[in-house]
């Protein structure tokens, strides 16, 4: 295994796990969660209608995608459905003004741009290799 592609099985584990843990301690309290996420976004421009839903929606996304990761199973739809994810927390963020979350969200959505970067590149490796 190349360093390469080593490199990028770590950061896809990390990536996954992060993700992962997040959906395993959420979905136990499921309707706490998607309670406790109301109250932030009462006075924003979302609607609650569309809050509500992604507050119950929204652990399942974290569990099934870092699952994915974690076991590699369609990592590069994987890694597409968790930079969407991570673009909709965004944009929640921006629109309650919780600024102190910014920076972590902006970090996992550039691992996983990076890391959809490189899984074309590693995957284009592992052909050519396996053809010479």
């Amino acid at each position: 295994m190349t360093s390469q592609r080593t490199a990028f099985l770590l950061a896809r584990l990390g990536i996954g796990m992060s993700f992962f843990g997040h959906g395993l301690v959420r979905l136990p309290k499921l309707a706490a969660f998607a309670t406790h996420m109301i109250a932030p976004f009462e006075h924003s421009m979302l609607p609650l209608a569309l809050v509500t839903p992604f507050g119950y929606v929204l652990p399942f996304l974290e569990f099934g995608i870092g699952l994915l990761l974690l076991i590699g199973l369609f990592a590069r739809q994987a890694l597409i459905a968790g930079g969407i994810v991570m673009i909709l927390l965004i944009f929640g963020t921006t629109a309650i003004e919780q600024w102190q979350n910014l920076d972590s969200q902006l970090i996992h959505l550039a691992f996983f741009a990076i890391l959809l970067h490189f899984y074309d590149r590693t995957s284009s490796v592992s052909k050519t290799n396996n053809t010479q």
